[in-house]
Order: C-alpha cells, then structure tokens, then sequence
C-alpha cells in the first residue's frame, strides 16, 4: 500500500495499492496524478528518485526532495564525488549553506550535519537537465554515539528550485521520516496493522482506509492524557466519547500543508 501523508497535519491524502513488492512506482504516479501540490514539498526515498516522478511533481505544481542513492548510479556518482572534493578542497565560489542538530535519546546521541548548495552549473548538462527544475543537492552527515562508539553515514539529495535554503532542506529531511514514526509504526503498535490477516476482494484496502481515518479522528483530540491505544479503547466502548472525537475532527480548521512525503 502506497500512501501520501501530509507531515503537518498528521492526514493520508490518499493510497494506492499495489501488487507486491517492485510495483511500488505504479502506486506512486497514481497517486501524483491525483494530488494538488501547489505549495507542497513532495519527499520520496531512493526507490522514488525518478526523472518522471520528478515531472509529475512539478506538473502537479509542487516541489521535489529525493533521495539519492545507486538506483541512480551516475547522479549518485557524481553528487558524492561533487561534495568529496568539495570538503576537501573548498566549493570555490558557490554558497554553501550548513546547519547542525544534535539529538540525545536513549543513550545515543546523533550528530546531523546538513550541507545544502542551490547551484548545480557543476554538474554534467544532460544530467542536470534530465531533472525537471533542478534546483539544488544536499549531503547529510550523520554521526551516531553510543559509548565510544561513533558511526558516520552520509546521504545525498536532489531538490527543485522550491528548495531553497539549507533549513527548507533540513525540515524536509527530518519530516520525511513522519510517515514511518507518525504512521506505519503506529498503525502497526496501536492498531496491529501487520497482524491483519483480512485478504479477500478489497477488504485489505478499505480497512487500511479506515484505520488511517481513526487514527487522524484520535488525534484531533488536543490535551488528553490518554495515550492513543487507550483513547481507542474508550472510544470503543463509550458512544459520547466516539461522538466528541468525530465532531472535533469534522470542525477543526484546515492549515496549510507544506510536507508531503510517500
């Protein structure tokens, strides 16, 4: 099941699904040619680095951050041996901008350093052209400690000209991660999504559907100490409460999406 999750306001716009692993692609140009995207930044990992879904995007009238990695071994080649020898020896006249976070959580601590750079004149012309409005590459470095032991693991990506500073980079980055921690792994902990052995006709499409709409009704309630699991169970088994959710999910205001990622 291919899903668009809009980061900000915790929603699935919408899903699609597929025929087993490797036709994931399918599921995600259905799905670009259903969504609006003006205004939005469309995050996708490596499998969805692709010159058309990068089109798609921008014809939808949105903007591209996409993972790169030896799918796309040339691209891929040439960004890691672009900032390579660019730390080593400078990026000369470009601008370069880099910012830091630093996470602590139980007992690691991670080091994110994120290196943007909007000018891609770099790079080879029919590379650069292959991708519809190009408008910048990026390398986060990631250090992990646990103890004295430090891990170091690099990652590179392409983005349109929608992206246009390092902290766009960054937030993007980070937000793309929120459909596996805000989605998947919740659906799978609260609801035990992986668990479901519903196969037959659609069923296994429409309970994923509804899942997803129960998960963003529990989460419209604000300030409840109840976790999500136990607001799950009372709004099992106490009508007024079920009530109250669905008519706060209904009446909260709309805000503007910037994120989304698939």
């Amino acid at each position: 099941m291919v899903t668009a999750y809009a980061v900000q306001s915790g929603l699935c716009l919408a899903q699609e699904g597929t025929c087993g692993k490797g036709h994931e692609l399918t599921g995600v140009k259905s799905l670009l040619d259903i969504l609006i995207l003006k205004g939005c930044i469309v995050t996708m990992d490596a499998l969805g680095c692709q010159t058309e879904l990068a089109e798609r995007i921008v014809a939808r009238g949105g903007d591209y951050l996409l993972q790169v990695k030896d799918n796309q071994k040339n691209l891929a080649e040439a960004i890691r041996e672009f900032f390579e020898q660019g730390g080593k020896a400078g990026f000369g006249k470009l601008t370069v901008g880099r910012i830091e976070d630093i996470e602590k959580d139980h007992g690691r601590i991670w080091t994110r350093r994120y290196t943007w750079i909007n000018d891609v004149s770099w790079m080879d012309k029919s590379m650069c052209q292959a991708w519809k409005k190009l408008g910048g590459v990026g390398m986060i470095e990631s250090v992990r400690q646990i103890g004295d032991e430090i891990s170091v693991e690099h990652r590179y990506a392409i983005g349109s000209s929608g992206v246009q500073t390092v902290e766009m980079f960054a937030k993007a980055s980070r937000s793309h991660w929120g459909i596996e921690n805000g989605l998947h792994w919740t659906l799978d902990v609260v609801f035990r999504e992986d668990q479901c052995r519903t196969r037959t006709g659609h069923s296994a499409r429409n309970f994923s559907t509804l899942r997803k709409f129960v998960l963003a009704t529990l989460r419209k309630e604000e300030g409840s100490k109840m976790g999500l699991r136990r607001r799950r169970t009372h709004a099992d088994r106490n009508q007024d409460y079920r009530e109250s959710l669905i008519d706060t999910a209904f009446s909260a205001s709309s805000s503007k999406e910037s994120m989304i990622t698939t």
